[in-house]
């Protein structure tokens, strides 16, 4: 099957409110036969997702701003310019730093977040100002979130 070439512009990709974060798709699971998946993902400060875990590996890179990471038993600063990867299976997390809002590419391979971010995302525009239950939502997708404090 041959693929497509995609390009996508400034401005353009699906965006969706997910975490805090603001998750815009670059490369979607569909063009890359699932394989892997792009994002550029924007982190406010204090926002992002809190500890998890899942099957899928998962690497960053800090484009612009500063992002506090939980990588399994370390919680390290990274910030442009710095890369992070967390293999399926290890407990990470990470959140904006600074007032302005950190930018991170995000790879997923197998790609497998984007119906996790696309479920949250329209829990929370269907029921606003009502917390999505995003321990339901993840437990459907093979994510399993940390109960506060554990890491």
């Amino acid at each position: 099957m041959d693929k497509p070439a995609v390009t996508v512009k400034d401005g353009e990709g699906e965006v969706l409110r997910v975490l805090g974060a603001n998750v815009r798709f670059l490369l979607e699971a569909a063009a890359t036969g699932h394989r892997f998946s792009v994002m550029d993902v924007s982190l406010p400060k204090d926002q992002g997702p809190p500890p998890h875990e899942h099957p899928w590996d998962e690497a960053y890179f800090v484009i612009s701003g500063r992002v506090r990471f939980v990588i399994g038993d370390a919680v390290r600063v990274f910030e442009a310019g710095d890369f992070v990867y967390a293999p399926g299976g290890v407990v990470h997390g990470f959140k904006g730093v600074e007032e302005t809002p950190a930018r991170v590419l995000v790879f997923d391979a197998p790609a497998t977040a984007e119906d996790f971010f696309r479920d949250v995302d329209k829990e929370t525009k269907a029921a606003p100002g009502v917390a999505p239950n995003i321990p339901t939502i993840a437990q459907r997708h093979g994510l399993r979130f940390l109960p506060p404090g554990a890491t």
